[in-house]
């Protein structure tokens, strides 16, 4: 049974960015090389627990952490957060596995 997901609406929340990588793609052609940047960012609201990421490409730093914040405003959920913490286990669209930590235990990273 299909389930129903109600839809965040980012502008009622106070949200904070957080670019996480920024990589550099570079392809060979004909003419040359092309270069890219990749950026990812996350972006969230800790008191009203809710969290997204995103992922934005283009020929510029900025161009692609702008894209991956319009990108984190679609895919938003609601989270447990315990101390900072993220408390459970999270799989990303990708397959990426996030292993849930200990409350309270950021400082020992």
């Amino acid at each position: 049974m299909a389930t129903i997901v109600k839809r965040i609406d980012p502008a009622t929340l106070n949200l904070k960015e957080q670019v996480v990588a920024i990589n550099r793609v570079t392809k060979v052609v004909k003419g040359g090389k092309n270069l890219s940047f990749s950026a990812l960012v996350v972006i969230g609201d800790p008191q009203a627990k809710v969290v997204g990421y995103g992922v934005g490409k283009a020929k510029e730093v900025p161009s692609a952490i702008r894209k991956g914040i319009e990108a984190d405003s679609y895919q938003m959920i609601w989270t447990n957060v315990a101390c900072t913490d993220l408390a459970h286990v999270i799989v990303t669209v990708l397959g990426f596995v996030v292993p849930p930590r200990s409350p309270c235990q950021s400082a020992n990273l």
